[in-house]
């Protein structure tokens, strides 16, 4: 299976702005093993509503000192996500909200790690039998006459880059908070066997502001004529 990252094209045929963020994100983290502080990009759930948690007011954005607390946190939304994801600090929650106007293209990158779709060109693929492509509705003001829908796709993570193309000697992730930093690879190269094989669009699992999508996908796309997307192809080994 062939697959490719997804980027927005630059420069853009369109005019448009969006300003924009979600409604909840888990805090950041001072790790007292590694002294690190630090938060995740990419990693988003807008499926899913906090509003119902008692504490939802301490998802925001700020740095949490305390491991315990931070640990805690993390568990109360633990089963609203989907099963097994890294829940990394920054993760967000919940709708997109914000404010933009402009004449938008089908597939819109407010910025590289978060995908928007119009709610036709979701329609058009989901009508072509593609896999795992869940669009959630956003809370945008648009100043328009008439704005489209746009809905935010839910990118779960799955699949890892492989060890050959990461850096030597890169040390393990911290046992306690599992911060690992480096540079996305010039030429990423994909681990095989981690490849997701029941869904066509995904965030790379070990370096979330990649997002990927199957042959299939891509060729869905530009045979629909869903312009504004940079594709690239990602080896596997």
């Amino acid at each position: 299976m062939r697959l490719y990252r997804l980027r927005n094209v630059t420069p853009s045929r369109y005019s448009w702005d969006l300003r924009t963020e979600h409604q909840w994100l888990l805090p950041g983290l001072h790790c007292p093993t590694c002294d690190e502080t630090w938060s995740g990009i990419g990693e988003a759930y807008p499926a899913v509503d906090l509003s119902e948690l008692p504490e939802h007011g301490k998802f925001k954005a700020r740095v949490e000192e305390d491991f315990g607390e931070f640990t805690r946190l993390r568990n109360l939304v633990r089963p609203l996500v989907p099963e097994g994801v890294p829940l990394e600090p920054g993760t967000t929650f919940g709708a997109l909200r914000g404010r933009g106007r402009g004449n938008f293209p089908p597939l819109v990158f407010p910025t590289p790690w978060t995908l928007l779709i119009r709610g036709e060109a979701l329609d058009a693929l989901q009508a072509t039998g593609l896999r795992g492509l869940r669009g959630c509705k956003t809370d945008l003001r648009l100043r328009d006459s008439n704005p489209p829908e746009l809905l935010e796709l839910q990118l779960e993570p799955r699949g890892l880059l492989h060890p050959d193309c990461l850096p030597r000697n890169l040390p393990p992730p911290c046992a306690t908070c599992g911060e690992l930093t480096f540079s996305l690879p010039t030429e990423p190269i994909l681990e095989a066997r981690s490849i997701p094989t029941d869904r066509d669009l995904f965030r790379l699992a070990s370096y979330q502001t990649v997002i990927v999508g199957t042959e299939r996908l891509v060729e869905t796309i530009q045979r629909l004529g869903l312009d504004e997307v940079e594709v690239r192809e990602l080896p596997t080994r």
